[in-house]
């Protein structure tokens, strides 16, 4: 029974990660060309890098949200699908 635990908790773990990953990459790699511009060109101005980066992170949101809906919704079924075997 604890391992059956641990294994539906690792599963959402790994789910979380593999969710959030392409958001996460999209603000990092804008975040990253925003700095390299930033150092290229002097400019130290804090909103050049948070508003690229929260638009980044929307578009990926549209972009990706209905994966990340489908995976969601895949892995919601089967974990409740699993009660019976559960209890």
């Amino acid at each position: 029974m604890e391992q059956l635990v641990l294994d539906i908790m690792r599963d959402a773990l790994m789910m979380i990660i593999k969710l959030s990953l392409p958001i996460l990459l999209s603000g990092l790699v804008v975040g990253l060309i925003i700095s390299i511009f930033q150092t290229a060109t002097s400019i130290q101005e804090q909103t050049l890098a948070f508003v690229p980066k929260i638009i980044a992170v929307f578009l990926a949101i549209i972009i990706f949200g209905s994966w990340i809906m489908n995976m969601l919704t895949s892995y919601t079924t089967n974990l409740y699908s699993s009660f019976n075997s559960l209890l």
